[in-house]
């Protein structure tokens, strides 16, 4: 019968904790989902692939790959016809790339003008000094502002913008 000493069993438990890594991420466990092309492989992002990724792809050479980097955000592998892929080109490239979320991240949001208490006021940006009429482009859409009628904006020192 053989004897357990504090060595062996430190041993032991070191043994089994290697197995239990080496074991998670064969089985699959915690693993995160990412898209893969026909050999395993995760597929490349067209909007965060760093260059010497990109002409690793068959039919993408150092030029091409520039013009894909200039050419991001991509919102969808279709756009590879913006930088001059052809067609078949982009076909043979489809299951080896992807394009996250990132294009539609990249999009700034909509700003919603606010709707003014009366008819006739101004947006008086607060922040920069300027007020703008209705028919100017920033009429309540700066982040700082407030409306005001336009005799008390010149009388709060507000000018007007220059068109």
């Amino acid at each position: 019968m053989s004897r357990f000493t504090p060595s062996s069993m430190f041993r032991s438990v070191l043994a089994l904790v290697g197995l239990l890594l080496l074991w998670g991420p064969v089985s699959g466990m915690a693993q995160p989902k990412m898209p893969t092309i026909p050999g395993g492989l995760p597929k490349l992002d067209l909007n965060t692939a760093p260059l010497e990724q990109l002409q690793k792809l068959p039919g993408i050479n150092e030029a091409t790959a520039k013009q894909i980097v200039a050419g991001r955000p991509f919102k969808s592998v279709d756009e590879l016809q913006k930088v001059g892929l052809s067609k078949a080109t982009i076909d043979k490239l489809a299951p080896m790339v992807t394009v996250d979320d990132v294009a539609k991240e990249a999009a700034p949001p909509e700003t919603v003008a606010k709707v003014p208490p009366q008819k006739g006021m101004v947006w008086v940006n607060t922040e920069s000094g300027i007020f703008f009429r209705e028919s100017d482009r920033w009429y309540g859409k700066t982040k700082e502002g407030k409306f005001m009628t336009e005799a008390d904006a010149k009388k709060a020192g507000y000018r007007e913008t220059k068109r």
